[in-house]
């Protein structure tokens, strides 16, 4: 069974493609590393996946369901509401001259009271035979308009997230004015029931999930060897020692899968072996691991599977041993003559 299944993915920015119907499958408990050369087309894989991105066309279909809102009776009846109310101001905003003409100035006489119920049908009878063309462009419009706001955001970043993806960035991304305690704490967001008011009013949920969270993220420190840094501003920490706080953020949101984008680039040898470590042992918690690596060492000492990406295109997949003698793969790296050579 397929925890994470990509059929077809297309991305397309202008006339560039940068994916190119790649299909992938990555089974429950694995370690697939992603590789290929630079503008191979990886990181905009992980990006459709995330949500970042919107794609081309295919389909990314995440622990058996697509990740994506599914319409639901409140959003069709919200779709009906914004195109009703449309419609309403459309036909207002079409006859407004007319009926004004016809309920206000048509009816006022100077110092007499006025005279609402007749203006009432006034504008009734004007409207009769007026309304129709302007009601249905305005409907039409509402209704296609909230539609496409919604479909924006149907696959948006915080639906991978809550359906249990999470990720890393190939450049850092920490809020580094925050303690590294409070960046794993954010990571816990999509999980945490207490909203403004609780933590305004310190409500007692607030404090339950304050105590339970920063139990729970002192203990993902420590599965990442970062405890003794709790209380260090994330911009103070070494290189090495971010990268690890970031995947810290990502294990905080309790993933089935966790997307990991050159996490061993800047490294130091003795780094690329603990972090060989730690990805195993990410694993043994019954995490999948997908990552993106330009460190062979790194890719062929702990994959289960590599997946190699060319011009947006996959190449080869298979065991680390048969993708590294691929000639495609050799050539896509090194180039036609020296892979002949």
């Amino acid at each position: 069974m397929s925890l994470l299944k990509i059929d077809r993915l297309t991305m397309r920015f202008g006339g560039l493609v940068a994916v190119d119907a790649v299909t992938l499958d990555i089974a429950p408990n694995e370690i697939v590393s992603l590789i290929g050369p630079n503008g191979a087309g990886k990181t905009t894989v992980f990006n459709a996946v995330t949500g970042v991105y919107e794609p081309t066309a295919g389909k990314i279909i995440f622990n058996g369901h697509e990740t994506r809102r599914e319409l639901t009776g409140k959003t069709a009846l919200a779709f009906s509401l914004v195109g009703f109310i449309t419609a309403v101001v459309a036909v207002i905003l079409a006859n407004l001259e007319t009926v004004w003409e016809a309920a206000v100035t048509g009816n006022y006489t100077y110092r007499q009271p006025f005279p609402w119920t007749k203006a009432l049908a006034s504008a009734q009878e004007t409207l009769t035979g007026h309304w129709l063309v302007p009601a249905l462009s305005g409907l039409f419009v509402g209704v296609t308009g909230a539609w496409a706001v919604w479909e924006r955001s149907r696959r948006a970043p915080e639906i991978a997230a809550r359906a249990g993806i999470a990720r890393t960035f190939q450049n850092i991304r920490l809020f580094n004015q925050m303690t590294v305690l409070d960046n794993v704490l954010l990571g816990m967001d999509t999980h945490l029931r207490t909203r403004f008011w609780d933590a305004a009013l310190r409500l007692p949920l607030f404090w339950r999930e304050r105590k339970h969270s920063t139990g729970k993220a002192l203990e993902t420190l420590r599965f990442v060897g970062l405890e003794h840094e709790a209380g260090q501003l994330a911009e103070n920490l070494a290189y090495g020692h971010q990268r690890r706080l970031e995947i810290a953020r990502a294990l905080a949101m309790n993933p089935k899968i966790i997307l990991l984008d050159e996490p061993a680039a800047g490294l130091n040898p003795a780094e690329s072996k603990a972090l060989m470590d730690l990805i195993q042992r990410i694993r043994q918690r019954g995490i999948t691991v997908l990552l993106i690596e330009h460190d062979m060492q790194v890719v062929m000492n702990i994959s289960d599977r590599v997946i190699v990406l060319d011009y947006g295109a996959k190449i080869a997949e298979g065991d680390p041993a048969t993708v590294r003698a691929n000639p495609a793969v050799i050539e896509a790296y090194l180039g036609k003559s020296d892979a002949r050579a």
